[in-house]
């Protein structure tokens, strides 16, 4: 790890997710979308690094990171990061990933693979840039949509929420399929960023290229 960090504030933003500000070290610079690894620098958790994503703007003077915690994972880091109190001692790598803005597109994500987007979104948000963007963000219900209130505002009716496992108003309860893409994209000539867990991503990049994308105008972490 190249850094050590301090946890400054954590805070809920869903029932599951945690909002989080680390000090942010003198030099750092990243892409939005890029990651980084991240360890609890304890004795028995500092090898134990994992990958987030910043989702913070680049020029901010400290760092953000928006991270689901999974109780039922074995190896536990995301449950105890949760735990940590202000003041933790965490390690960071430097950044590293193919997610990057590359022009104007749809922004598919599921579940936390929001965070890269979140990053994205928000910088083309300062630039005013927001226009020729479209979210579709899959989760499981309502109470599992991250910043939803925001990517709402952000993007209005160019923000499509879908609830997998939930059927309530202002969510379309469906999956993201061949289906639902085929019924909601008709322009190929832009590009198709794609984040989420691999199955997730796996499905819906042959769906889109089976609808008439070209694998060139697919952005995903390769």
């Amino acid at each position: 790890m190249n850094y050590t960090v301090n946890l400054l504030r954590s805070q809920f933003v869903t029932h599951d997710v945690k909002h989080f500000i680390v000090s942010k070290p003198a030099g750092f610079s990243i892409v939005p979308g890029q990651g980084v690894e991240l360890a609890i620098n304890l004795p028995d958790l500092r090898e134990q690094g994992r990958p987030f994503t910043p989702t913070g703007l680049a020029a901010d003077r400290v760092l953000e990171f928006t991270i689901k915690g999974y109780a039922d994972h074995a190896d536990g880091v995301t449950r105890l990061l949760h735990q940590l109190e202000p003041g933790a001692e965490l390690l960071m790598s430097e950044p590293f990933g193919t997610i990057s803005y590359q022009g104007p597109g749809v922004f598919i994500a599921g579940g936390a693979g929001i965070t890269p987007f979140l990053a994205i979104l928000r910088d083309l948000a300062r630039m005013g840039e927001l226009d020729r963007q479209t979210l579709i963000f899959s989760s499981k219900a309502p109470r599992d949509v991250i910043c939803e209130k925001e990517l709402r505002h952000l993007l209005g009716d160019r923000c499509m929420l879908l609830c997998s496992s939930a059927d309530a108003p202002g969510y379309d309860h469906r999956r993201v399929d061949r289906a639902f893409l085929e019924e909601k994209i008709t322009d190929f000539d832009q590009r198709f960023y794609v984040c989420g867990p691999p199955a997730f991503m796996e499905a819906v990049n042959g769906a889109l290229t089976d609808i008439g994308a070209r694998s060139e105008s697919l952005v995903f972490e390769r």
